[in-house]
């Protein structure tokens, strides 16, 4: 089996080894998987952190030794919890601008060590804030598909990050983090990082936010967003109707009032 880690600051995974595919997540500085297939200017791959597919380019990383990776799969490494850090690359003199939730893998002191290259971090990593706090970090991000960074994000990836910095792990897709938590049986007993589930016409789940409270939510829709929720969805002042068919509610943070 073959390893790779993400040397750069983020790199697009992509549905299929192509450049104009399109971008089904991202991968972020430090963050390692698994390799399964490889093509001549792509590599398919497992995400280690959510085990979710794709393919990237084979120039956007660095190869990871066996024995490295399983010592990655034994620790949490620390993350970035500012929007921007910068991490000075030593071997080349240039500045990488690392995304929130980068992975500082193999830190002595300052310095990430990845294969023979060093990352020295500059200035503070940050530190948890606050759900809500954190969750209103992202207003007025523009949403992307496959986004999990500020400069665009998508539902999922925002629920996702938001909860990575709050230590808690959730899975990549809307439909598959609705399988975590216990379900909250009515709206009225909703509290705030409870996570809202949407349905489509077909009844499938394609969208997600956070429970500010019992009649607010914040999500990444066009961009992320407070916006009001009842029992029947989500409510957009903006377009003056409901825009999302609300289908369950899911609690995974015990003590939120």
């Amino acid at each position: 089996m073959e390893y790779g880690i993400c040397n750069l600051a983020v790199i697009p995974l992509r549905a299929e080894p192509n450049d104009k595919s399109e971008q089904v997540s991202q991968i972020l500085f430090g963050e390692a998987f698994e390799i399964v297939e490889w093509t001549n200017r792509w590599a398919r791959v497992i995400t280690d952190y959510d085990n979710y597919e794709g393919w990237i380019g084979r120039l956007q990383f660095v190869m990871l030794g066996h024995i490295a990776y399983k010592s990655l799969k034994q620790i949490t490494p620390a993350i970035t919890y500012r929007a921007v850090t910068q991490a000075w690359k030593k071997p080349d003199n240039t500045v990488l601008y690392l995304p929130v939730g980068s992975a500082l893998v193999f830190l002595k002191g300052t310095t990430c060590h990845i294969n023979n290259e060093k990352f020295e971090i500059i200035g503070e990593i940050g530190e948890t804030e606050p759900l809500d706090i954190t969750a209103k970090s992202f207003l007025n991000t523009a949403y992307l598909w496959g986004g999990r960074t500020h400069y665009g994000i998508d539902c999922s990836g925002f629920t996702q990050t938001v909860f990575k910095l709050q230590g808690i792990y959730l899975r990549r897709d809307a439909w598959m983090q609705a399988e975590q938590g216990t379900t909250v049986d009515f709206i009225s007993e909703a509290k705030l990082g409870d996570l809202a589930f949407f349905e489509n016409e077909e009844g499938r789940i394609t969208h997600v936010g956070i429970m500010l409270n019992n009649s607010q939510i914040i999500h990444a829709s066009g961009r992320v967003k407070i916006d009001s929720i009842d029992s029947e969805g989500i409510y957009s002042e903006e377009q003056n109707r409901y825009t999302h068919k609300l289908r369950i509610i899911k609690r995974l943070i015990n003590g939120h009032k």
